[in-house]
C-alpha cells in the first residue's frame, strides 16, 4: 500500500504514535487510508451540506474495508463574489485547491482519495489534482439545487440577475424584485441550471471519473447520500485493483466529455476547465477539436440559461447516462473507454432510458445539429475565443455592430446601467484576461443587466475574460491572445465594426492590418489591477486561455 511509506516498519513508531493521537486503532491503521477532501463551508449554498455527503462517504469506505480521513479544501461562491474584487479569486482558487491537496496527498501518504466538491472551481481543482496525483480516486459531488419558483413560474439564480436589469429599465416593482430575490435560490446545492458547476459535475460521468447520477442527483434527495455510500465503497475497489486517474483520463475519455458538453450546452468555462485537467492528465487539447466535435454533436437539451428546464429535471428525464445513451445510438462516443465503475462507458449506459424527450431531445430530433459551444477564431481572436451558442437568439447568431470599448467589467456596467448602450452596439471589454485581470473576472452583471433591459438579443459582449455559466446571449468570451499580452483586443477603438459569424465561427475586427499596426506603435500594458499577493504571483505565471488559464513555471 502507499500508505505503507508512513506507518509500516520500526522506523515509523513515531507517525504510528501520531496516529493513535487521532484515535486510531491498530487496525484501523493497518487499513488502506482513504483521504476524503471534503470543501464544505458555511459561505457556499453548494457546499453547507457536504458534511453529510462526507459522512456517507466515510460510512461507504469503513463498510468496505478502509480507513477515512478527511481533510479540507476551499471554495469561493461565484455569486457571492461576482460583481466586485472577489471575482478576481474565483478561477485563481482552482490551482491553490489542486496545489493543496497534491501537498496533503503526499505529505501524509493516503492510498486512495474522494473528492468531494460542488460548485465551480472546485470540481476541476480537484480532478487536476487527481490526474497530477495519480493515485485510485473518484468524486462525489453535493449536487444540484432545486429549481426556484414564483407562484407558477420556475426560476434560478440567473432570474434574479437580471431582475436587476429589469428593475433598472421599471419593468419590476420593490415588491416584485423582493419576490425573486427570496424564490431563486430555495435549497442548498450548486444553482439549479445547467451552469458551470453542474457542467463540471455532470461532466465528472462523462470523463469516467465519478458513478452514474453524479451530475444530476438533487443536493436534498436521500439518493445523494446512497450515491455517497456508494462511491464510499467503490474506492475501495479501485485501491484494490489500481485503477488511477491516468488510466480513465484519456484522449478517448475528453472525447466522450466535450460530446456530452455539446450535447447539454455546459458553460463556456467547461472548455477551461476540460484543457486544464487534460493538461494535468498529460493529453493534449486544443480548441480546434472543440469546433470539429462540435460540428458532428447535436445539442439534445436547453437548460437554464439556454432554456425553462433545470438540472432536476434532467435527473428526471434519465440523467446523464440517458443523454449519452442517445449520443451512443449516431456513434458519437468512445464507449471503451474505462470508468470508475470498472466498467466501460458502453456498459454504464446500456439500460439507461430517455424517459422524457421534451427534456433530452432524441439524436434525430435535436434542438440543433451542431453543439451548444462554438469556438470563433479571426483577427481579433487568433488564438480562439468561445460562446455558448445555445443560450444565443437566432436574430444574433450573425451580427455586426460598432465597438463600445470599455477597459474593465466595472466601467461596462456603469455605462449599461446609465443606459448609454444602444441597439446593435458590440461592447468590447478587455483587460480582464487572466494575467491583465488578474484572474479572468466572470461577468454576470454585465450580461444579466443587459437580459433584463431587453437588450440581450440586440447587443454583443466580446471580452479576453469570461462569462458565467448563468449567462445568456451573444456573449464571447475567452478573446486570445488577451489584451494585456498585446492581443489585438488591445488596439480596438470606440466605432471600429465588428463582426460575429457564430455558424463559420468567426470574428472579425474590421480595421486593415497597416491601421492595427499603427495602433501598437508606443503601446504598454497598464499596470496590474492587484499588484500584491497570490495574484500578482498567479499573474506572472499564468497561461492563456486558449491554453486552460493554468500556472506554468
Amino acid at each position: 500500500m502507499r500508505s505503507d511509506s508512513v506507518k509500516v516498519g520500526l522506523e515509523r513508531a513515531p507517525h504510528r504514535s501520531l496516529f493513535k493521537a487521532l484515535g486510531l486503532t491498530e487496525e484501523e491503521i493497518n487499513r488502506p487510508l482513504i483521504g476524503i477532501v471534503n470543501a464544505k463551508s458555511q459561505i457556499v449554498p453548494g457546499h453547507m451540506h457536504l458534511d453529510q455527503i462526507t459522512a456517507a462517504v466515510k460510512t461507504g469506505v469503513a463498510m468496505a474495508g478502509g480507513t477515512p480521513i478527511e481533510f479540507p479544501a476551499i471554495g469561493v461562491c461565484d455569486g457571492i463574489a461576482m460583481g466586485h474584487i472577489g471575482m478576481h479569486y474565483s478561477l485563481p482558487t482552482r490551482e491553490l485547491i489542486a496545489d493543496s491537496i497534491e501537498a496533503m496527498v503526499l505529505a501524509h501518504g493516503f492510498d486512495g482519495l474522494v473528492l468531494v466538491p460542488n460548485c465551480d472551481k472546485i470540481v476541476p481543482g480537484m480532478l487536476m489534482a487527481a490526474a497530477r496525483l495519480d493515485i485510485p480516486a473518484i468524486v462525489v459531488s453535493g449536487g444540484p439545487m432545486l429549481k426556484g419558483r414564483i407562484g407558477e413560474k420556475e426560476i434560478s439564480v440567473t432570474d434574479i440577475f437580471e431582475a436587476v436589469g429589469a428593475y433598472k429599465a421599471g419593468k419590476l416593482s420593490d415588491q416584485e424584485l423582493t419576490a425573486y430575490e427570496d424564490g431563486a435560490c430555495p435549497s442548498c446545492g450548486s444553482c439549479s441550471g445547467m451552469f458551470t458547476a453542474n457542467s463540471m459535475n455532470c461532466l465528472t460521468e462523462a470523463l469516467g471519473m465519478a458513478l452514474p447520477g453524479n451530475g444530476t442527483i438533487p443536493a436534498v434527495y436521500s439518493a445523494r447520500l446512497r450515491l455517497a455510500k456508494a462511491t464510499g465503497m467503490r474506492i475501495m475497489e479501485l485501491v484494490k485493483k489500481d485503477i488511477r486517474p491516468r488510466m480513465i483520463l484519456t484522449p478517448d475519455a475528453f472525447h466522450n466529455a466535450l460530446s456530452v458538453d455539446m450535447a447539454l450546452g455546459c458553460s463556456t468555462n467547461s472548455m477551461l476547465h476540460l484543457a486544464a485537467i487534460a493538461y494535468e492528465a498529460g493529453v493534449q487539447f486544443d480548441l480546434d477539436q472543440v469546433n470539429a466535435l462540435s460540428a458532428q454533436t447535436p445539442n439534445l437539451c436547453r437548460l437554464a440559461p439556454a432554456g425553462r428546464h433545470f438540472v432536476e429535471d434532467l435527473y428526471a428525464a434519465g440523467g446523464i447516462p440517458a443523454v449519452m445513451k442517445e449520443l451512443s445510438r449516431k456513434g458519437l462516443l468512445k464507449e471503451d473507454c474505462l470508468t470508475v465503475t470498472g466498467q466501460s462507458v458502453g456498459a454504464n449506459i446500456a439500460a439507461a432510458e430517455n424517459l422524457n424527450p421534451n427534456v433530452i431531445r432524441p439524436v434525430d430530433q435535436p434542438y440543433a445539429p451542431t453543439g451548444g459551444i462554438a469556438v470563433l477564431r479571426g483577427n481579433l481572436a487568433p488564438n480562439g475565443s468561445v460562446v455558448k451558442r445555445s443560450a444565443v437568439a437566432e436574430a444574433m447568431l450573425v451580427h455586426e455592430g460598432p465597438a463600445r470599448v470599455f477597459d474593465s467589467e466595472d466601467a461596462a456596467v456603469q455605462a449599461i446601467l446609465a443606459g448609454e448602450i444602444r441597439k446593435g452596439d458590440v461592447v468590447v471589454i478587455r483587460y480582464e484576461g487572466p494575467r491583465g485581470g488578474p484572474g479572468m473576472r466572470e461577468m454576470l452583471m454585465p450580461t444579466s443587466v443587459l437580459a433584463g433591459m431587453g437588450l440581450d438579443a440586440e447587443v454583443a459582449l466580446i471580452t479576453d475574460g469570461r462569462f458565467s455559466g448563468a449567462t445568456r446571449g451573444a456573449s464571447i468570451g475567452h478573446v486570445s491572445p488577451e489584451a494585456a499580452e498585446g492581443g489585438p483586443i488591445a488596439f480596438v477603438r470606440d466605432g471600429d465594426r465588428i463582426a460575429i459569424d457564430m455558424i463559420k465561427g468567426t470574428l472579425t475586427l474590421k480595421v486593415d492590418a497597416a491601421e492595427l499596426e499603427r495602433r501598437k506603435e508606443g503601446w504598454t500594458a497598464p499596470p496590474p489591477k492587484i499588484n500584491r499577493g497570490y495574484l500578482a504571483r498567479y499573474a506572472r505565471f499564468v497561461s492563456s486561455a486558449s491554453e486552460g488559464a493554468v500556472l506554468k513555471g
